[in-house]
């Protein structure tokens, strides 16, 4: 007697069963149409600061200025995160055009995101 073959759905970059590499690449896909869609609305590094700043009720030119100030910390965060993870921004782009070290750009991601929780921030509704 013959066993019968089943297939499930694979991916050879994702370890798993079918279900699990369905959701991945659906969470994939779902980001980067978010992205298209964001870019497509004009959305980039400059567009995004003006949005920061209206969220943070702060002047727009006080987020690029150097400095450790809780609320230019918090923006500069905020901006990080969602550049870098709304906008597919890669993380070695932003150290020259912010001032801050990559490392202080993985921070601040993680500050960012943990921001736009707490707070209910989002790009785009």
């Amino acid at each position: 007697m013959r066993k019968a073959k089943i297939f499930e759905k694979s991916d050879e970059r994702i370890l798993g069963a079918g279900d699990f590499v369905d959701q991945m690449l659906s969470a994939a896909e779902d980001r980067m149409e978010r992205k298209n869609h964001l870019k497509s609305k004009g959305y980039d590094l400059i567009v995004t600061a003006e949005g920061v700043c209206s969220v943070m009720d702060l002047e727009a030119s006080e987020i690029w200025k150097i400095g450790k100030s809780r609320r230019r910390v918090s923006a500069r965060s905020l901006l990080c995160f969602w550049t870098v993870r709304e906008l597919g921004m890669s993380m070695t782009d932003l150290p020259r055009r912010m001032n801050i070290s990559l490392t202080g750009i993985s921070q601040s991601v993680m500050r960012g995101e943990q921001i736009a929780e707490d707070n209910g921030f989002k790009l785009l509704e």
